[in-house]
């Protein structure tokens, strides 16, 4: 017992300021790194590998297995080098979400107007049946996708919404997307999300839910087969909106909420 004692009072006399704080910096390097990987399948990977990781070296070790123990030293490399490979998409969308700054929103005149006319023609468009996509442009630019599609640069309507999104019109698959209260462009094609999703989901809100992911946009999706509106932002999906519960959801969005405030709030 006073060997141990000893040791560790050892260790501990060797221990300075600067070492705590080092441990201390990689600590929070790491808990941030899982912060923003955090609902992502990145972090399901990361648990499985570590499982499988700790078990092998405890076999390597308690049995003595020198080739299988050597191959995990000099697989190190290999390891640090492979990360960003296969968790490419996750770090990019970390990096992206740290150099958000926040500070844009759609709060201006007319904000109220137009979420108004944005929610009473979500639901009309799903009372009819006609299936909608609508991309609001925040912080992260969309104009790569804005290309995609074609130019319309109008105010938002009712009616030209129903036209755009009119079944088997030239521009109805695609999405519309608004930047500053007006429709840049229309017919625009997202990523699809690679996320499961339930049965009565379909390819919009795959793209509707793509396009969050990787962005901070926020999307509103109308199925054409249930009638359903959902909104989807930070590569989530709040679905079975009615009007009122949308219109309140896309005011905390649009805001200045952040999409984790407002899809926990009460809409």
């Amino acid at each position: 017992m006073d060997q141990i004692t000893n040791e560790i009072q050892d260790i501990l006399d060797r221990v300075d300021g600067i070492d705590v704080l080092d441990v201390l910096l990689i600590a929070l390097i790491i808990y941030g790194a899982f912060l923003l990987l955090r609902g992502t399948p990145a972090i399901a990977l990361l648990r499985g590998g570590g499982v499988i990781l700790v078990v092998i070296i405890l076999l390597a070790r308690s049995l003595d297995l020198e080739v299988l123990d050597a191959l995990i030293r000099n697989s190190l490399t290999g390891l640090i080098i492979a990360i960003p490979i296969i968790f490419q998409p996750e770090i990019r969308r970390a990096l992206e979400r740290v150099g958000r700054t926040g500070l844009r929103g759609w709060q201006q005149p007319g904000f109220n107007e137009f979420l108004d006319s944005v929610a009473a023609s979500a639901v009309e468009l799903a009372g009819q049946r006609h299936g909608a996509l609508i991309v609001f442009e925040r912080e992260t630019g969309l104009q790569g996708f804005v290309e995609s599609g074609v130019g319309v640069d109008a105010e938002l309507s009712k009616e030209l919404l129903g036209g755009i999104f009119y079944p088997n019109s030239p521009l109805h698959d695609g999405a519309v997307i608004m930047r500053e209260n007006r429709i840049v462009a229309a017919g625009c094609t997202l990523p699809l999300s690679e996320t499961r999703l339930s049965g009565e989901m379909g390819l919009r809100h795959r793209a509707g839910l793509g396009v969050t992911e990787g962005t901070d946009a926020v999307a509103l999706i109308v199925s054409e087969e249930t009638g359903q509106v959902a909104v989807a932002a930070d590569g989530r999906l709040r679905s079975r909106l009615d009007k009122a519960r949308l219109r309140g959801l896309l005011e905390r969005l649009l805001g200045a909420e952040t999409a984790d405030e407002a899809l926990r709030g009460k809409s």
